[in-house]
Parts: C-alpha cells; structure tokens; sequence
C-alpha cells in the first residue's frame, strides 16, 4: 500500500498506473489499498480539471474495460466451477 498525500498527486499517479498496466479501477484500488469510487473519482472528476490529456488517456483504458468487462467475468466464473470441480 502506498501513501499519497493531496487528491491531485494521487489522482495522476493512479492515472499513470491505470495506463502503464491497463489496469482495472477495482486492480488500481485493491493495488493502493483505496476505495474503487475514490480511484473513479479521482481519474474522472479530478483528474479532467488538472491534466486534460492524461484524463483522455485514462478514459480510453477504463472504455476499454468496460467493453471487456463481460469477458474477465465470464473467465473468472469459469475458474470457479473448474476449481470446485476437481
């Protein structure tokens, strides 16, 4: 877990790591020991007033996730019933 200090820091360092790892909110805040609403606030509402660009950029990769969502959802259920299984 990791600290950080003001809303606005913190809001582009999850940024950051939302796009080098094209992570989840949920990944992004079980990763920084936050709340999933605190982390989409914080790279939504946040970060659209204080860095334009990175906040197009984040949007792409939650976009993107959220188009894929019903996939890991489906995989993870699929592990599930494998492992209970055997």
């Amino acid at each position: 877990m990791m600290y950080l200090s003001s809303g606005k820091e913190r809001s582009v360092v999850l940024a950051l790591y939302i796009i080098e790892n094209n992570a989840t909110v949920r990944a992004t805040a079980s990763r920084f020991g936050i709340s999933k609403s605190t982390v989409h606030k914080d790279v939504t509402q946040t970060l659209k007033n204080i860095n334009k660009s990175l906040y197009l950029d984040v949007k792409s990769v939650l976009e993107k996730n959220k188009e894929e969502r019903h996939i890991r959802g489906g995989e993870a259920t699929k592990q599930k019933y494998m492992h209970e299984s055997n």
